[in-house]
């Protein structure tokens, strides 16, 4: 049995104008301990297939299976850390992360135990300093590893995160990306990231699912990637074959935005003024 399947997913979305298909027959399947990139241009339906995954969208044709189970509805199975780090302003970190834990967990574990687990799960991305800090008073990256501790701390069989390191500077981004390795060696958890960066793809992925462009996008290419784990981004930078990889996918990217650039009406009128010129000077 698949750990999670995405099957003949279709989404459309009522407009003024009409309908409008964002997804066409989406297929993929992901095993337990892997982890996906998702990867395409603006408007392919990347964050349209993570919230259908999520449950945050219902697919217009085909579903979500999840251990055997569909998925129709959120649920905490199902982890999910946004771009944004949507952290109550008013909550410590410790106190975001409880909510979370308190939601899942109560009658299950008692306060000492989840107390316990709460560390745990700040200590897991290094913010054990800052329990006590409220939002406005640490990072942005810090923001997003209380995020990330958040939605690790309701034990999801799936982590779904759209671009979490998107609005991070470039240095915070590589320890966020660090960490994020660290963080999947450790708990072999299920992980569908959506990213634009393809260096971010090639070096934390098993698979690659490049999104061919909306209207109606589907899956593209599934590049597998074959390199040994734990991965040094610094070692990596000289490795023939991780170049290999990250130029497979700029060039499926750049073939599919040629492929659907419209010749504006501007742009073919020089042309024709062009053609005329040389043949006058002929």
């Amino acid at each position: 049995m698949n750990h999670l399947e995405i099957s003949q997913v279709s989404m459309e979305f009522e407009t003024p104008t009409g309908p409008f298909s964002a997804l066409d027959s989406v297929n993929l399947t992901v095993a337990k301990g892997e982890f996906v990139s998702l990867i395409g241009h603006s408007g392919c339906g990347k964050s349209t297939v993570l919230n259908i995954v999520a449950g945050l969208y219902q697919a217009t044709k085909g579903g979500v299976i999840l251990d055997g189970k569909e998925v129709n509805e959120p649920g905490p199975d199902r982890g999910v850390v946004f771009q944004n780090h949507s952290l109550l302003p008013w909550l410590t970190a410790y106190e975001n992360v409880e909510l979370a834990v308190k939601q899942v967990f109560s009658g299950k574990k008692s306060k000492a135990e989840m107390k316990e687990w709460i560390l745990h799960n700040l200590e897991l991305v290094h913010m054990s300093h800052a329990i006590d800090k409220r939002p406005s008073e640490i990072s942005g990256g810090m923001k997003q590893r209380v995020g990330i501790a958040r939605a690790l701390a309701m034990e999801p069989k799936v982590l779904l995160m759209d671009e979490p390191f998107g609005a991070l500077d470039a240095l915070t981004r590589a320890h966020m990306q660090d960490s994020l390795i660290e963080i999947q060696a450790r708990l072999n958890n299920t992980v569908i990231m959506i990213t634009h960066d393809v260096d971010e793809a090639v070096l934390l992925s098993d698979r690659i699912v490049m999104m061919t462009n909306g209207p109606a996008a589907t899956v593209g290419e599934i590049l597998q990637i074959d390199l040994p784990r734990p991965r040094d981004r610094v070692q990596l930078a000289g490795n023939k074959q991780y170049n290999e990889y990250r130029a497979e996918v700029l060039k499926f990217l750049y073939e599919r935005q040629r492929k659907i650039e419209p010749v504006s009406a501007s742009s073919r009128n020089t042309k024709k003024v062009n053609r005329d010129d040389k043949e006058k000077a002929a």
